[in-house]
């Protein structure tokens, strides 16, 4: 028993110092907020199904879920509708009430797919059908324990902002920017693919730029207190084939069924890039086999051209992860694997 108790802190113990940036032991589930800009593109969804199997392990716990892009105002439903096919029918949904932020293009028939509440037993249809995104990011945080929750930004950066500039309530007398400092142990936002190259260009990153983030990203990455991940990897690594053998009544399915063929007329087979869950396999599993610290930075946003990584290692809470050379294949067995996993529920 001694000898199990004495490899189990040095894994521990290893997994820390393998990098100046912490990775949270495996033994407690990773409680994470998840931030998503459902509707854009499939990989969203695909980042959904890779957390509940985490879940399912034991790995992780969400705690919560965020839409916050409300220029297609039915991703909160596809976001329910996913929750309800993995047995977690009770994990809160928030989401923008406004529209100011988001793809103006409902690329994957979000309202579709959030309409037939038949197929996929959702309540949540519209985004004002669900609670309003700063509200239940405040009540998560405040009745969450100190330091315990990773927030992660699969979409745009409105909803993060929002909570970090938010004012006393009845939900907490703290102050966002209090709530964040005490509750929040880090971000992970997938954003600037491509940010890091050698001629510092500027690029006109989808997530942390486009679609009206630009000014809510620069602030962001201005004031927010804790530290901040950005993770740039996935745009090779193709996923979505492990989907064609899950039931027809798979939400994930149809979002990635009815995305591939609007976009392209392709099909499962043909699979999509994993940005997103690559940004979810960093918040639980760390950098893992696949992924690197690319070192310490600041991601500049300039709000007419775009953004770009700039090295630099006296900044100490703002970190690039990239995904290592030579693994695009392996990763996206590793991937589908988990994505096209039993719920536990069956």
């Amino acid at each position: 028993m001694l000898r199990i108790s004495v490899l189990l802190a040095c894994f521990v113990l290893s997994a820390c110092s393998s990098s100046d940036h912490p990775v949270l032991s495996p033994v407690e589930p990773v409680k994470i907020i998840l931030d998503t800009d459902m509707g854009s593109d499939c990989d969203d969804a695909g980042a959904f199904a890779v957390v509940h199997r985490y879940v399912d392990l034991g790995k992780a716990e969400l705690v919560g879920c965020i839409y916050s892009s409300g220029k297609v105002p039915y991703g909160a439903g596809i976001v329910e509708a996913i929750n309800r096919y993995y047995g977690r029918p009770d994990i809160p949904v928030g989401a923008d009430h406004g529209t100011e932020v988001g793809d103006p293009v409902d690329k994957m028939t979000a309202e579709k797919l959030a309409r037939d509440t038949a197929a996929f037993k959702n309540r949540i249809i519209h985004n004002t059908d669900a609670e309003e995104q700063t509200r239940l990011n405040r009540r998560l945080l405040a009745g969450s324990e100190d330091g315990s929750i990773t927030y992660v930004t699969i979409g745009h950066t409105k909803g993060l902002y929002e909570l970090l500039v938010s004012e006393p309530d009845d939900v907490s007398p703290l102050t966002g920017f209090e709530l964040v400092s005490l509750k929040i142990n880090r971000w992970i936002a997938m954003g600037g693919v491509n940010a890091h190259n050698p001629e510092q260009a500027l690029v006109p990153d989808w997530n942390l730029y486009r679609n009206g983030s630009a000014s809510y990203s620069a602030y962001l990455i201005a004031h927010f207190p804790r530290p901040a991940y950005f993770s740039d990897g996935g745009s090779q690594v193709m996923t979505g084939k492990s989907l064609s053998h899950t039931p027809p009544g798979n939400i994930v399915r149809s979002v990635y069924r009815d995305w591939l063929w609007n976009m392209s007329k392709h099909t499962l087979n043909d699979q999509r890039p994993s940005w997103d869950l690559i940004a979810v396999y960093f918040a639980v599993e760390g950098l893992g086999e696949f992924l690197k610290d690319s070192g310490n930075g600041q991601m500049e946003v300039d709000l007419e051209r775009g953004v770009r990584w700039l090295a630099d290692d006296q900044v100490k809470d703002r970190t690039l992860i990239q995904q290592r050379e030579g693994t695009d294949e392996p990763f996206a067995d590793y991937l589908n694997g988990l994505l096209g996993a039993t719920p536990r529920k069956f």
